[in-house]
């Protein structure tokens, strides 16, 4: 049997990884400036996490949902502590689209409506509903296919006021920044009207931050740059540093009942214990102002480079628009100066996810490499 052919493929394999390096089955490291789709977030094997794992596999690894799992619990008291929803409810999935899945479904419990708002250029996963709340008709298949969704244009308040005063709609749903869609944030505007819109209308306001979210962009959420808080945040990429776990938080005013919602695998003892030990670790290093510190200086450090013509993003979310397009730029960063970076639906964006607790001497050496990549590039 063969694997199914859908990834384009670097012709490298990965042996071994320690915080922002990863090293080939030849012994050449790499800088690692994306981990894995914003995964990485307290760095690769960090040592408190390979603790808490290995403790827990020693115990017992995986269990249902059927029985007391105390490590959930705990999960959840940090989680609300360290991201200021101390009061929401915590259900655990396996991914970002499972978790999405999850909170349409919610919404539409709540108030019993169908149709959802999402943003122009919009990637919240490749699942049944989360496809569809997808701006890209290439991964939309047939069966997918629906009159419930609505894209508005990013950022566009008439147009979502618009849309919600009909009455219609079940939930408003938006990343806090735009990972896949080019690394482009709603501003502060659109999420103060969104939240009164959604409270008049009785809609219900969804925060995407599977990729923006866990202290990326220097607050816990991106969209607490607005001073809102949403019905439900969605989260997955950097809450397990590696290990899948996804999460929804839930507004107190969503109320439980046996059966709603369920999963084999999400919330088993595992996973929990890798998210206890990202929080851990996220708390104890002070991640959260790391990655707003670092993040403000790469900007400004990035925008001081030609050929760069657009630098955009919060804290260590960051979108770094060329002059040229960028695939050959990412290519020869790997191949010439061993460094991993990100793509996007922008041709000409490249993507930087680096570990919360990446330091500027790698930011700085990246630089200097990207100039001279560019440069020679721009002379090709």
């Amino acid at each position: 049997m063969k694997l199914f052919n859908v990834y384009e493929l670097f012709d490298i394999e990965l042996v071994k990884a320690q915080g922002s390096y990863v090293w080939d089955k030849n012994g050449t490291r790499y800088l690692d400036l994306y981990g894995g789709h914003a995964v990485i977030s307290i760095g690769h094997t960090h040592p408190h996490y390979v603790e808490k794992i290995n403790e827990q596999l020693g115990k017992i690894a995986f269990y249902s949902n059927s029985i007391q799992i105390p490590v959930q619990q705990e999960l959840a008291s940090k989680l609300g502590a360290l991201s200021g929803y101390p009061d929401y409810a915590l259900f655990l999935t396996n991914s970002g689209a499972e978790s999405n899945e999850n909170a349409l479904k919610l919404a539409s419990f709540y108030n019993k409506r169908k149709k959802v708002i999402a943003l122009k250029g919009a990637f919240h996963g490749r699942t049944e509903g989360a496809v569809v709340i997808t701006d890209n008709p290439k991964i939309v298949a047939p069966i997918n296919e629906t009159e419930n969704v609505i894209f508005i244009p990013f950022d566009d308040e008439i147009a979502l006021e618009k849309h919600l005063s009909t009455g219609e709609i079940c939930a408003v749903i938006a990343e806090g920044i735009q990972g896949v869609g080019g690394v482009f944030m709603p501003s502060v505007s659109f999420w103060q009207t969104a939240r009164q819109l959604c409270d008049k209308y009785d809609t219900v306001l969804i925060a995407d931050e599977v990729q923006s979210g866990y202290s990326r962009t220097g607050k816990f959420f991106a969209h607490q740059w607005a001073g809102i808080q949403a019905d439900i945040i969605t989260t997955a990429k950097g809450m397990g540093n590696g290990f899948p776990i996804g999460g929804v938080l839930i507004s107190p005013k969503f109320k439980s009942t046996y059966g709603m919602l369920g999963t084999t695998f999400g919330g088993n003892h595992l996973a929990c214990a890798a998210a206890v030990a990202v929080l851990d670790v996220i708390e104890k290093e002070n991640l959260i102002a790391n990655a707003g510190e670092v993040g403000e200086y790469w900007i400004k450090e990035l925008r001081k480079i030609g050929a760069v013509r657009e630098v955009r993003g919060k804290g260590l979310m960051i979108g770094v628009a060329l002059e040229i397009p960028c695939k050959g730029v990412r290519n020869s960063l790997v191949k010439d100066y061993q460094i991993f970076t990100g793509s996007s639906a922008d041709p000409n964006t490249i993507r930087l996810l680096p570990a919360l607790n990446v330091g500027k001497a790698e930011i700085d050496f990246f630089n200097t490499k990207l100039d001279e990549c560019l440069e020679k590039e721009w002379n090709r």
